[in-house]
């Protein structure tokens, strides 16, 4: 067997020395609430204008579309979370499943998810906090409001929100998951305030036409329009749902706890997201409010709300950091779990003693998020987060098919519905999405993996635990 399709022993993944082992303090609100953390962002305030422009009022199905493909991947993640009920998500499946060197760059690209969207959520936050501040009169030197690419010196509040989260989330995983739940409940009473002001005031005629540009991707006077066009927008707005499975270690009933987290927090937010879409359809004219910046606020102020959209615009404030909590914390948990199987420093897996959490880990990999959203522009870079993130859905989805080949007899807490049905499913809706994305973004997710498997064949090959054929299968 060579070291790029060695693979780690089911029993072997769950068999950790115990300094190394993370403490099961979460249960099922928790994850729920890190789920729709993670989702609910920046996408429900933003990306509801954007995909009218392109859909028109059948942005409604483009979310529907996102969340059905999105509740197919989470189904294939339950089934592999609860089987396997260890820390490191996509990664952690692939070295079990499909070997170590797959197992890396899903490793690797999985750092496109997490750290870079946290970078770019920490970068719009700064601007929703700087747009607050200046309504209460208070001015920041523009020095300190960009980096160099923008003329300044650096993004302090991104920087600071970025060391804020970090420092939470070394107080421990409950902390930081109990914080999460306050800020999540925040952001759903905003979006109550938005359909309570707004779906007793919904016109019939602003859904007509329905699908103006028709269901299918085209290109409409130098433009992509159609459901699907929007569907590729619109879904990546629903990214972090798969982080709840790199908590997997730290959950008190796993069997429970994991299946309801997952896929419960992907079906609440599909369904928030589709009625906030109904009511802004429904209660605005969607030509108008597509070419906002902040169409959930705009359709508060044209309908004469205006403390109503200093709010939403407030909650925006309150809910990024969240995304960057629940990212954040994926990042640590997958990095951990490399460290653990020596494919990075073995260092990097160490446990505060009282604190039970990797201390050093969260802070490198803060003070990488930091540097990147203070200092780099990443209007083109985040796309790469979008690459990342589908290989991993269609990751786990061949874990569960292959899984269920040669090794049809292991127990399953919980069993993905119609599996063949589901699986090849997530696979090919997953590819889709991934050959929609620019061309220019492809490359440079092609050179991010060869740089990540430079690094693998220098350091992880050499230093992996699998080198000791006891820890193989």
């Amino acid at each position: 067997m060579t070291f790029w399709t060695r693979r780690k022993a089911l029993d072997a993944v769950l068999r950790v020395e115990e300094s190394r082992r993370l403490k099961p303090t979460l249960s099922w609100p928790h994850l729920i609430a890190l789920g729709i953390g993670a989702i609910i962002g920046t996408g429900i305030y933003t990306l509801t204008g954007i995909g009218a422009e392109r859909a028109g009022p059948a942005v409604i199905l483009a979310f529907a579309a996102c969340g059905v493909l999105c509740v197919f991947a989470a189904l294939t993640y339950a089934e592999m979370a609860t089987m396997i009920p260890a820390a490191g998500s996509a990664y952690t499946y692939a070295y079990a499943v499909l070997g170590e060197g797959l197992a890396w760059i899903v490793g690797w690209s999985l750092i496109l998810e997490y750290s870079v969207t946290c970078s770019a959520v920490a970068v719009g936050w700064s601007g929703y906090m700087v747009g607050l501040l200046k309504s209460a009169g208070i001015v920041l030197p523009a020095a300190l409001l960009a980096g160099p690419h923008g003329g300044g010196i650096v993004n302090l509040p991104a920087v600071l929100i970025v060391l804020a989260v970090t420092a939470l989330l070394i107080r421990g995983a409950k902390d930081s998951a109990v914080v999460n739940i306050v800020l999540v409940a925040i952001k759903i009473l905003a979006l109550a305030v938005f359909v309570f002001l707004t779906i007793t005031v919904l016109k019939p005629e602003n859904f007509q036409p329905f699908m103006p540009y028709g269901f299918a991707s085209e290109t409409v006077n130098g433009h992509t329009r159609g459901v699907m066009a929007a569907a590729a927008i619109v879904f990546f707005a629903f990214f972090g749902f798969d982080a709840v499975s790199t908590s997997a270690e730290e959950v008190k009933n796993p069997k429970r706890d994991l299946t309801i987290g997952i896929v419960g927090s992907m079906v609440v937010s599909t369904l928030i997201y589709m009625l906030v879409a109904t009511c802004a359809v429904g209660a605005w004219a969607y030509s108008e409010f597509a070419r906002s910046g902040e169409p959930l606020a705009f359709i508060l102020r044209s309908l004469n709300h205006p403390w109503a959209a200093v709010a939403i615009a407030a909650a925006a404030v309150i809910a990024l950091p969240s995304v960057i909590l629940v990212m954040m914390f994926g990042q640590t948990r997958v990095f951990f779990v490399m460290s653990r199987d020596g494919l990075l420093p073995h260092g990097l897996s160490k446990l505060h003693p009282r604190r039970g959490t990797p201390v050093a880990l969260t802070l490198m990999v803060g003070a990488f998020v930091a540097v990147v959203a203070g200092l780099f522009r990443l209007d083109e870079i985040a796309e790469l987060s979008n690459a990342g993130t589908l290989l991993a859905f269609i990751c786990v989805a061949v874990c569960v098919m292959v899984l269920r080949v040669t090794k049809p007899d292991l127990p399953r807490l919980f069993r993905c519905p119609a599996v063949w049905v589901v699986g090849p499913l997530a696979v090919v809706g997953c590819l889709y999405f991934m050959i929609s994305l620019p061309p220019a973004t492809l490359g440079r997710f092609l050179v991010w993996n060869v740089v990540g498997i430079v690094v693998y064949l220098l350091y992880g090959r050499r230093k992996s635990f699998l080198n000791t054929p006891s820890t193989a299968s």
